[in-house]
């Protein structure tokens, strides 16, 4: 398993754009990807549930993946967040 902090760039936050984004990033790794924000975690590869974290900008979450990819899956969707994921 690893973990790693990233704070929210998007000016909107993760709405349906950035969040379909995000999780088309997710859904290219076998590792189970998650995110922490306050006491709720989420699940990176499904809409509904990014979305329901209502994460706005400059929200800092956990990233946890654990998996046979868990490293990769980690690194690749770090980047995408940390590319304000299209926006």
């Amino acid at each position: 398993m690893v973990k790693q902090t990233v704070t929210i760039k998007n000016p909107t936050g993760l709405h349906l754009r950035p969040a379909g984004i995000l999780c088309k990033e997710a859904m290219q790794y076998k590792a189970t990807i998650t995110f922490r924000y306050g006491e709720n975690t989420a699940n990176a590869k499904s809409v509904l549930s990014v979305l329901g974290a209502c994460i706005k900008s400059g929200d800092v979450i956990e990233l946890v993946c654990n998996g046979e990819d868990e490293a990769e899956a980690l690194q690749a969707v770090v980047a995408a967040i940390e590319s304000g994921l299209g926006e």
